[in-house]
């Protein structure tokens, strides 16, 4: 269903966002892999594994001129851009009365204003051709809100926000556009928690484990697969917020 398609998908250097593409990869997809800083150099190997192109390219999505070339250079190279998995986010935690203007507006500008630059751009590609999936990746933290994380949930209450606005302004082109909300997903931005809060998070997790990358990257494959589904978000956590 999805071979030869082109998959776009930001922050991809490892975590969740390395194993989307390579689950879309799996699919046939061809790969547009961008990521901020540094690429193992096994990543592109491995997506190339499964017989597909797969295009590296660096740059912050933050940056709005940026988001504009990388789509150009997807149309140069592929021609179409059918998935966007808008992955790309960092963390600043801080509590709020010590937190600095720096650490929030980062948070928000690569998490936020990251998937609006790369919507904003790619959805004039889509819209001409009619059909498209867009998938953001927000957080149970977006929903309940978190201490210590006042800037992080902002930007993934924003992403439901966006999410749904673009699902509405995009439907009649044939365009979905749906958020996954990860619970406590084992990453190396997970792995480096104390103990104690990874027990405590375990704690409220009924399905009492914590998710893995497959998770969230199967929940990506579904949804771009699913053309009757948009403005929807999917909680992957366990069971973590009902």
């Amino acid at each position: 269903m999805l071979e030869g398609k082109t998959a776009l998908v930001t922050g991809a250097a490892k975590g969740i966002g390395k194993a989307v593409a390579v689950a879309f990869a799996k699919e046939g997809c061809n790969i547009v892999l961008n990521y901020h800083s540094s690429l193992p150099d096994n990543v592109i190997k491995e997506i190339e594994g499964f017989d597909v192109k797969c295009m590296p390219v660096k740059g912050d999505v933050a940056d709005f001129n940026f988001a504009a070339g990388l789509i150009k250079d997807v149309k140069n190279e592929f021609k179409t851009l059918d998935i966007l998995v808008n992955n790309a986010g960092i963390t600043r935690d801080m509590l709020l009365m010590r937190m600095s203007e720096e650490q929030f507006d980062s948070v928000i500008d690569t998490n936020l204003k990251g998937a609006f630059n790369m919507i904003r751009h790619a959805s004039s590609l889509m819209l001409k051709q009619r059909s498209g999936s867009i998938i953001n990746m927000a957080s149970v933290v977006g929903i309940t809100g978190n201490v210590g994380q006042a800037n992080y949930a902002a930007s993934k209450a924003g992403i439901i926000g966006l999410t749904k606005s673009v699902a509405k302004e995009l439907a009649a082109r044939g365009i979905t556009c749906n958020a996954i909300a990860p619970g406590f997903v084992e990453t190396d931005m997970t792995d480096v928690l104390a103990e104690d809060t990874k027990k405590a998070m375990l704690d409220v997790i009924p399905l009492k484990r914590y998710g893995q990358v497959k998770d969230i990257a199967d929940a990506a494959v579904f949804l771009a697969k699913s053309s009757y589904i948009t403005g929807q978000v999917l909680n992957v956590d366990g069971g973590m917020v009902m």
